[in-house]
């Protein structure tokens, strides 16, 4: 039998290395386990990444999708540090990226009524290895109202709102569950949302975010001010867009700090 050229593992002459070669938008079923002890089964998206050293023409891509497919359905949290040593194995590299972002369900009681439903939170989380080194970090969307307090303050009924979205970045040496971040930013907002409301928990949320005005400039420090006072967060990022209901555009803030760097 002829042999097939393997042209990946050929040597390159042009003495460029690449940061980052591999796969993206790769999906697979993934189960994260949540606070309460129990687990979901959800869909990820996987983006993943080696290093290629300036010496090789080109990487395996077979062997991401090997990676994930060998796990079947055993990929989880939990065994995301061992899948990134695994992939340095596999793909004979220094230094390696995965990604894999996910929808993650909390079911949440409407505020009066007590009526339940779901609320979905946009989650990834990410891990760079390098030197048998793994820094994993976790990123949390967390949709929200907030209530302008200037438009409270000068108008004399009302106040416009909007939907905002908090996005909150950590990096940590301990362990940090996912609804810990969702509460941390739901309890800064003006209001938190839900999934489903009666008429009384329409009047409540409503009142709740007259009585607790908040400008995205409020939303970021007041999270920054948690996440610095937390000892296992070692960096982190928080920013917030608000969708804008009487203009065109979104209003943005973003603090970022790394802790372990003296400021």
């Amino acid at each position: 039998m002829t042999p097939i050229p393997d042209v990946q593992s050929s040597a390159d002459t042009r003495h460029l290395a690449i940061n980052k070669v591999g796969v993206k938008s790769l999906c697979h079923p993934v189960r994260v386990s949540d606070r309460d002890g129990g687990v979901q089964h959800t869909i990820a998206t996987f983006n993943m990444y080696v290093g290629l050293p300036h010496n090789f023409k080109g990487t395996h891509m077979s062997r991401f999708v090997e990676i994930l497919n060998s796990h079947e359905r055993e990929i989880s949290v939990e065994n995301f540090p061992a899948m990134l040593r695994e992939m340095l194995e596999r793909l004979e590299a220094e230094t390696g990226h995965i990604e894999m972002n996910f929808p993650y369900f909390i079911n949440k009681a409407a505020p009066i009524s007590g009526v339940k439903s779901l609320m979905n939170y946009d989650v990834t989380l990410s891990g760079d290895i390098r030197n048998n080194s793994i820094s994993p970090s976790l990123k949390v969307v967390v949709p929200v109202t907030s209530l302008c307090p200037c438009s409270r303050e000068i108008s004399e009924r009302g106040a416009h709102n909007q939907r905002s979205h908090v996005t909150v970045t950590v990096s940590a040496k301990r362990f940090i569950w996912i609804e810990e971040i969702v509460d941390l930013v739901e309890e800064k907002a003006s209001c938190e949302l839900y999934g489903l409301l009666k008429r009384p928990d329409e009047k409540y949320v409503t009142e709740r975010a007259y009585d607790n005005p908040k400008f995205v400039e409020d939303m970021v420090r007041d999270v920054a001010a948690c996440l610095n006072a937390d000892p296992r967060v070692e960096a982190y990022a928080v920013e917030s867009e608000n969708f804008e209901s009487i203009h065109n555009h979104s209003a943005y803030a973003l603090i970022n700090r790394d802790k372990r760097v003296q400021n």
